[in-house]
């Protein structure tokens, strides 16, 4: 697993050509800070509870709903309890492949 920030670690699930699966261990009370990246991201919430921003949306997330955010619109997270989620990345993030 690669740490990402406090309480935000990934694990790589399969990369292809074009996508990349990975799965988010989220921890109560982590924050992913305002980013963003020219990746379209894709997710699914599987356990836990989430607040995302995308640009001036909030979603507030339960296990078995989805987003998808498009490249290039920033975007941050608010985790409230520990969270599993899953998400694909189209081009492949390179900087997230395992080493």
């Amino acid at each position: 697993m690669k740490q990402l920030a406090p309480g935000i670690c990934i694990e790589t699930l399969v990369a292809g050509d074009l996508t990349h699966m990975v799965k988010f261990h989220l921890s109560g009370g982590a924050e992913l800070p305002v980013h963003s990246h020219p990746h379209e991201q894709t997710g699914y919430l599987l356990s836990g509870r989430i607040t995302l921003c995308v640009g001036d949306t909030n979603i507030e997330a339960v296990p078995g709903d989805s987003w998808s955010i498009p490249g290039n619109i920033e975007h941050s997270a608010q985790v409230h309890e520990d969270s599993i989620a899953l998400e694909i990345f189209s081009p492949v993030r390179e900087d997230y492949l395992e080493e």
